[in-house]
């Protein structure tokens, strides 16, 4: 495969496969069969910096002069309070990094049985996603389990990883274990590269590198409001469901949205399992950050779609680690995107004379 970005591809993609074989891992071994209280996220604790630590373990090898924009950082790992913590993620780690090379991959990348790291490797491999980013140059962006409570629930997540460069989402990885396969099996890998399309890959790798470099080709559909309804996540803390029932109704959506944690939502647009993504904010304060759109965003691009923010504007991955004014996120195919930018400033007419009454 020749095409722009073709060995970050190869790279990021094996890496995402390593990541979701880990984190799968970790629920397997830390949430099915250990008693945990209601609020007792240690396993997602463990599952994130240690996915992080084989990601960018990976990055680190293959890219070294790229910076990354992490969601960890290794000092609660330090501490003397961290010990056992610690030793669970350098355990993962290692036993993901040493597991046999799979088709494409090479020892040169950090990855196969001789490749044991100490723990301060792995330590200092968590902190190289301490980028600030910025507007130029290249550089990383990975949440290493993307949806905390669909990963305790058994429900969805992501491993999430994507290439910025200057300030453009140039490549986009999405690894989701419990989404079905292109096979029918369980688990799937999204992969776009700009102006090169949008791909999904079974979770497991093929058994030839030849049969697994591009995968399926994703193409939004076409909606009717019929058959459109909306994605969007299942906590209310994270989007305004009841302003997203009000715009459904402008557009003439019937069906009930999709409700799922994570990036996953993304890669279900991309594949046509919904039509509109909608994440509007709740409350002030808070800034999405860069690492849960990077790659949903361009992966729905090469599929066909917008990604904008809710006044139709594109999103600036250049501001540093967020996204600057929280003025939500609005993802569709280009045929309905315009509608629910329309919808959208109906419905903020709506509330606003709601409120004044």
């Amino acid at each position: 495969m020749s095409l722009t970005y073709s060995a970050e591809r190869q790279v990021a993609v094996a890496a995402v496969r390593r990541a979701c074989a880990l984190t799968s891992s970790v629920f397997n071994k830390l949430v099915r069969n250990e008693t945990l209280t209601k609020d007792d996220k240690s396993p997602v604790t463990v599952g994130d910096f240690a996915a992080q630590a084989v990601v960018n373990t990976i990055l680190s090898r293959t890219f070294p002069h790229d910076p990354i924009v992490g969601e960890e950082d290794s000092n609660d790992l330090r501490a003397d309070t961290g010990v056992s913590l610690r030793e669970r993620v350098v355990a993962l780690a290692n036993e993901s990094l040493t597991a046999p090379l799979q088709p494409g991959e090479d020892e040169s990348w950090g990855v196969g049985p001789t490749q044991q790291r100490t723990t301060e490797d792995l330590l200092a491999a968590i902190d190289r996603g301490n980028y600030e980013g910025g507007r130029s140059g290249r550089m990383w962006t990975l949440d290493p389990i993307d949806g905390t409570k669909g990963f305790l629930r058994g429900e969805q997540y992501a491993v999430c990883l994507a290439l910025i460069v200057d300030a453009r989402v140039e490549l986009g990885v999405i690894g989701c274990p419990n989404l079905p396969s292109p096979d029918g099996t369980r688990g799937a890998i999204f992969v776009a590269t700009r102006g090169h399309g949008a791909f999904q890959l079974p979770l497991a790798p093929a058994e030839s590198l030849a049969t697994d470099e591009r995968g399926e080709r994703l193409r939004i559909p076409a909606f009717t409001p019929e058959t459109l309804n909306l994605l969007e996540s299942v906590e209310k803390a994270h989007a305004k469901l009841s302003f997203n029932e009000k715009v459904a109704r402008l557009l003439g959506v019937t069906r009930p949205p999709t409700r799922m944690d994570s990036q996953a939502k993304y890669a279900a647009l991309a594949r046509g399992d919904g039509g509109v993504y909608l994440r509007m904010p709740v409350g002030t304060g808070y800034k999405e950050k860069i690492w849960d759109h990077a790659p949903g965003s361009v992966l729905v691009e090469e599929a066909g779609g917008i990604v904008s923010d809710s006044r139709g504007r594109p999103l600036d991955f250049g501001l540093g680690r967020t996204l600057g004014e929280n003025f939500g996120v609005v993802a569709a195919g280009k045929e309905v995107h315009a509608k629910v930018i329309e919808a959208i400033q109906r419905a903020k007419e709506e509330e606003a004379k709601e409120e004044g009454q």
